[in-house]
């Protein structure tokens, strides 16, 4: 198959499912019917696409409990990969408040109900914070990619407190996710998708307990170790990251003022 029909072949069922999710969504409050639209949507750009997934680790998790699930990203096909690993949860996005203006896909982001954030202002982190804990409450996994954007190499990036902030706040486990040769198949800055085979480590569930919202930097580091650890044989290990200031480090008094 050329790709340029198994391109025209994606935008061809990309634009009528996200129709339809964008339909729908309207009405389903958490977005709990319109993400069966993304499972199959996900399967069939995975199947054009010829992308195998070798998925292990899922028996340490309990699909009847929700996640937190933090994952590395090296690829825009790193999302319909972790919908097809988890095929038993329900996931949602904290993503980039600009991906809403994408036609139709960032259209159906939004009826989905993921989790848009816009990380240079604090009150938008607080609000989006607040919105992820709703999801968390209705039984739904929120899926944070804490490096903030794709690594062009395949090395882990700096990364950001948003995720462990969420999950201390809410009480909820962290999944460890590492995804291995997204970036092969689809490297960041490039839409020429090839076929290959994708490997997703879920790794054991790291317990919130104990960590505040003012001490995330153990947490931040486990969770990082944890990824990081199965990306070692293919990859440069990179130092321990940097702490900078992080737009996602909101005030828990922002939180507090407004109700969940």
């Amino acid at each position: 198959m050329s790709y340029a029909f198994k391109l025209a072949l994606i935008v061809a069922i990309t634009v009528p499912a996200s129709l339809l999710t964008i339909v729908i969504g309207v009405f389903d409050p958490h977005g709990a019917y319109v993400y069966r639209i993304g499972q199959a949507w996900s399967w069939l750009i995975l199947r054009l696409s010829g992308i195998t997934i070798e998925v292990t680790g899922l028996e340490q998790i309990n699909p009847r409990q929700p996640y937190v699930f933090m994952a590395n990203h090296q690829s825009h096909i790193d999302i319909p990969v972790l919908i097809q690993s988890l095929l038993a949860y329900q996931l949602r996005w904290i993503a980039k408040k600009e991906l809403l203006w994408v036609p139709f896909f960032g259209w159906a982001l939004w009826a989905s109900k993921h989790i848009p954030v816009d990380r240079a202002d604090r009150f938008d982190a607080a609000k989006s914070l607040r919105t992820a804990r709703k999801r968390i409450q209705a039984g739904i996994s929120v899926v944070v990619f804490p490096e903030g954007t794709r690594s062009k190499d395949g090395s882990l990036l700096r990364f950001r407190r948003g995720g462990v902030l969420l999950a201390v706040l809410t009480g909820t486990s962290i999944v460890p996710v590492t995804i291995k040769g997204s970036g092969q198949v689809l490297p960041a800055g490039s839409w020429h998708l090839r076929s290959g085979t994708i490997e997703v480590i879920i790794g054991e569930p790291l317990t919130v307990a104990g960590f505040r919202p003012g001490n995330l930097r153990g947490l931040s580091s486990r969770v990082r170790e944890a990824i990081e650890k199965h990306l070692r044989p293919q990859t440069a290990l990179v130092a321990e990251s940097s702490w900078g200031i992080d737009p996602w480090i909101v005030d828990t008094t922002l939180l507090k003022k407004r109700s969940v």
